[in-house]
């Protein structure tokens, strides 16, 4: 394929990491792996009470924590004092860093451009931040990755307001999206919006090629930085970076026009902000801010995504969408889906404009000046009030182009705000397939079981003959409950495998029926209808079908 003229290649690029000192590259991935500054060997530094406190942002307990390590052990220093510099954001003495690192050194660190001299005291201080990053992909040690990821210093490691052109790091948003993914081996695969490039971390590992775009240059040179520091985790080759990654400088679907993929994923700039007359592009903070007002640019996103997804490709999303007074939360997102798409909306949460606001206003510590802080917190509600928005919505977004010939055949919104099995990516893709399975075959003549994570609950009053509510819950995935009829319930118990789910029906139809006005056609129907239900939502699985589970 030609280059596309959208191609990122630089390796110097103002106020970022430098991505073109392949020799300080490879020493410095060599010097933070001697070291041990893993995400274990942090943890073990640390212990679990100050590692818990620095994931929320709190890094005292773990200021506190590195003083005492390193009193009791002087061998800790060389580790506490890259934690120190990164994570904590102390200054470090040249020495100290020259003897921790000792294959780049504190010079090499300063050319790479991670650290600079603090004026008139001798000391370097982080000009980003570097942290372990990983995932153990099989939960036994093997198939995952060991990494380091640079991005900006957030809120807490800095004083004022973030730049305008912050490149984020790993936050719970691109966590979540890691999570959410439902990962499948896939020719060419899409990263919209890649920031410092977590999401196509994870897609290097199942998809031979990765397209990864940003409308920031800075947040294309730390992703470029990241790929090539990791080069060997990611199976990647420094020397031939295109063979699997393409970097993109560009607007949304601009710099892949005319493409096909057959994943993509997206974590975009989602966050609702009140646009003023004559803003431009610098008065927003592109890792969260389309440029769009209101939702528009989640719902820009749901409309066009199926035009770059190859027949049977899906694409994955987090955003935000307004809920308007009066109206129920799935609205606006029904709307936005075109016809011949599949499409899934989790609903996993729904804020007020006054809550939102608050959440983004701290987010880029905006709250630090009272007055500006009341000026843009005035401005949210304006701007909310403006579209009568009582809520805004969060949640994930599930896409996919129907193979040729194949109608759309899911359509789901639903709000789930319980907690979750994490990773749920599996769990949701193996419902996706139990939904295509159902197309596909007719259910009336399938044995089946009930799911190994699957109990009943019964409640009735004392001195009830029978119970007054039955109930079906999940132990993992989406762990969902179902409100059961006794039929259902009868059904249920019955699955063992050893007759059809016709044949059930057919004997509570016997069992049952017989009655004035009953209708044995309707009853089944009915029946089989809600077993379908719980078919797709996997409390009862196909017999002799695990990949279904």
């Amino acid at each position: 394929m030609p280059a596309s003229p959208y191609e990122f290649t630089a390796g110097n690029t103002p106020d970022a990491p430098r991505s073109d000192l392949p020799a300080l590259l490879s020493a410095l991935a060599a010097d933070l792996r001697g070291l041990d500054y893993t995400l274990d060997g942090v943890a073990q530094l640390l212990g679990p009470e100050a590692s818990s406190a620095l994931n929320r942002d709190q890094i005292i307990p773990a200021v506190l924590a590195v003083e005492q390590a390193v009193r009791a052990d002087a061998g800790t220093v060389p580790l506490a004092a890259v934690v120190r510099l990164w994570l904590l954001a102390e200054p470090q003495e040249k020495e100290t860093l020259d003897a921790a690192l000792p294959g780049t050194g504190a010079d090499g660190l300063v050319e790479l451009g991670l650290v600079q001299p603090v004026p008139r005291s001798g000391l370097l201080t982080a000009k980003a931040d570097l942290r372990p990053y990983g995932w153990d992909r099989n939960g036994d040690g093997s198939g995952g990755a060991e990494l380091w990821v640079a991005s900006d210093l957030a809120a807490h490691q800095q004083a004022g307001v973030l730049r305008h052109d912050h490149v984020l790091g790993i936050g719970q948003a691109s966590t979540t999206l890691v999570q959410t993914t439902i990962r499948r081996h896939t020719e060419r695969a899409l990263d919209l919006g890649t920031g410092c490039g977590i999401q196509a971390f994870h897609l290097l590992h199942h998809c031979q090629h990765v397209t990864a775009t940003d409308i920031s240059a800075r947040a294309l040179a730390y992703a470029r930085f990241n790929i090539l520091l990791n080069a060997e985790a990611l199976s990647v080759d420094p020397a031939r970076l295109e063979d699997r990654v393409s970097l993109r400088l560009g607007s949304l679907l601009e710099p892949v026009a005319g493409e096909e993929f057959g994943l993509v994923v997206s974590n975009p700039p989602f966050v609702i902000t009140p646009r003023s007359a004559g803003e431009d592009a610098a008065d927003q903070f592109t890792y969260r801010d389309g440029g769009l007002p209101g939702d528009g640019i989640v719902a820009s996103l749901v409309a066009r995504l199926p035009g770059v997804l190859a027949p049977g490709g899906w694409a994955q999303m987090l955003g935000n969408w307004e809920v308007a007074a009066g109206s129920s939360w799935e609205e606006r997102p029904q709307s936005w889906v075109r016809q011949g798409t599949d499409a899934w909306f989790i609903q996993r949460e729904l804020v007020s404009p006054e809550q939102y606001a608050e959440t983004w206003l701290r987010d880029a510590s905006e709250s630090r000046d009272r007055q500006h802080y009341r000026d843009a917190y005035a401005a949210y509600l304006a701007d909310f009030g403006s579209r009568d928005v009582a809520g805004i919505g969060f949640g994930m977004v599930w896409l996919r182009r129907p193979a040729d010939g194949k109608p759309a055949a899911i359509s789901r919104f639903e709000e789930i705000t319980y907690p979750i099995e994490q990773p749920i990516g599996p769990h949701l893709g193996a419902a996706v397939e139990r939904s295509d399975w159902l197309a596909a075959h007719d259910l009336a003549g399938t044995h089946l079981l009930v799911a190994d994570d699957v109990t009943e609950e019964r409640h009735q009053r004392p001195g009830a003959e029978h119970p007054g509510v039955i109930l079906l819950r999940q132990g993992a995935g989406l762990r969902r409950t179902n409100l059961m009829s006794t039929e259902l319930a009868g059904f249920v118990s019955a699955c063992d495998g050893d007759l059809t789910a016709g044949q059930i029906a057919g004997a509570l139809e016997a069992l049952l029926g017989g009655g004035e006005g009953f209708d044995a056609g309707t009853f089944q129907g009915a029946l089989l209808a809600d077993v379908a239900n719980l078919v797709r939502d996997g409390f009862l699985v196909p017999a002799g079908n695990p990949a279904l589970e």
